[in-house]
């Protein structure tokens, strides 16, 4: 059932054309303990806010209405610092009940409505941002950026790449593995650095993600392009087709985090057990060195390994504690591309064991002072091999 505040949301992007979102770091929310200056965006955002030319040096400031969950409003300042060519949404005033250190890792959502009045959203829960991102085709990736209408700009021999491939297509869409890998062979051949999957596996991940979730909108814009601007004879033909876009993206969403990892791992040799059987009908994502090991009670636990993949994990990261029996009182590792997590929800997981793996360069929007918790995809590459001999 769709909540209140995602239905507004979609809402709010459709009629607005072109929106921003990003997660909520620990410093928008507060978590890190310092003096809160607003909600640091996206510089990319800055087309939607202001409508003059932005100065080379000094400050720009505007002050706009905001309204919140279509509930009240705030009256706000936008500022473009051109020093730091920074951009910060300020004064939401002291009772301000949609930033405090629990929200951190939220999504915020934020809409142009006419000149001087904007929306604004935060959602919260982990099932209205996975339905909001799988409604626009957006990576969670992407987010901390302008959407919409022509916002996602590619770079042009990626455009090329991607228009070879859907043009030698004998199938209407990939399946999810198909589809990942062809995102891989096309980003490894228009940004190259292939020796980062050893040296670099952070950046990547990030990079395949991207690529491949621009490769599915442009078969999603080959295959129904022509019948949307076609217009439809009926509503019926309308909701059916929007059914079956909407399914497809839900459906592979969840995948494509697992499929490059593989990637990853094969490249580094590393052994393991995707989907691989523990106890009754549980599987873990991944399972290291392999099923067998795991199954083999003489095999040494301190030799085995878990890892969960989840694109987020606000609320879902409790579904890894009881994958692996053997594996219980261990550290248990959950890659995700959640962009921040509460205080609250990071000391829960150290209480559990769990151990975060994310993307250096998502590492920055936890609360500063839980951060040394939290391991890179490289650090747990090496940690494997390690325990492999490799």
């Amino acid at each position: 059932m769709i909540s209140e505040i995602l239905k507004d949301a979609i809402e709010s992007v459709e009629s607005s054309g072109t929106a921003f979102c990003k997660f909520l770091s620990a410093n928008d929310t507060g978590a890190t303990g310092g003096h809160q200056s607003g909600i640091l965006v996206s510089a990319s955002a800055k087309s939607i806010m202001f409508s003059e030319k932005i100065p080379l040096d000094g400050i720009l400031k505007r002050d706009v209405k905001i309204f919140w969950h279509n509930d009240f409003y705030t009256e706000s300042t936008f500022t473009y610092y051109s020093s730091k060519k920074e951009l910060r949404i300020t004064k939401f005033g002291r009772k301000f009940p949609l930033l405090r250190p629990e929200q951190t890792g939220a999504l915020f959502v934020f809409t142009k409505q006419s000149e001087d009045e904007f929306s604004g959203y935060i959602l919260e829960m982990e099932e209205d941002i996975e339905e909001f991102l799988e409604t626009f085709g957006i990576s969670s990736t992407e987010t901390n950026c302008l959407f919409g209408v022509g916002s996602i700009q590619q770079d042009r021999k990626e455009s090329l790449e991607i228009y070879n491939y859907i043009k030698g297509l004998n199938v209407e869409f990939p399946e999810t593995g198909a589809m990942s890998k062809a995102a891989q062979s096309i980003a490894n051949e228009v940004y190259n650095h292939i020796e980062y999957l050893c040296s670099n596996p952070d950046k990547k991940i990030i990079e395949w993600m991207n690529v491949e979730y621009s490769l599915f909108r442009a078969i999603e814009q080959s295959r129904y392009g022509s019948v949307v601007n076609a217009g439809f004879s009926s509503v019926e033909d309308f909701v059916k087709l929007a059914n079956t876009v909407l399914n497809r993206r839900k459906s592979r969403a969840g995948k494509s985090l697992e499929h490059h990892l593989e990637a990853i791992f094969d490249a580094n040799e590393i052994r393991y057990s995707s989907q691989a059987v523990t106890e009754g009908n549980k599987k873990p994502d991944f399972v290291f060195p392999s099923q067998e090991a795991y199954q083999d009670m003489k095999f040494s636990t301190e030799k085995l390994v878990s890892l969960a993949a989840k694109t987020t994990c606000k609320d879902r990261w409790r579904q890894v504690l009881n994958e692996a029996n053997r594996l219980r009182d261990k550290d248990k590792f959950l890659c995700t591309l959640q962009q921040g997590i509460s205080p609250a929800q990071m000391d829960e997981m150290q209480e559990e064991q769990v151990i975060l793996v994310v993307p250096k360069q998502y590492i920055s929007c936890y609360p500063k002072d839980r951060q040394d918790r939290i391991w890179t995809i490289s650090r747990f590459v090496r940690y494997v091999k390690e325990l492999q001999n490799l």
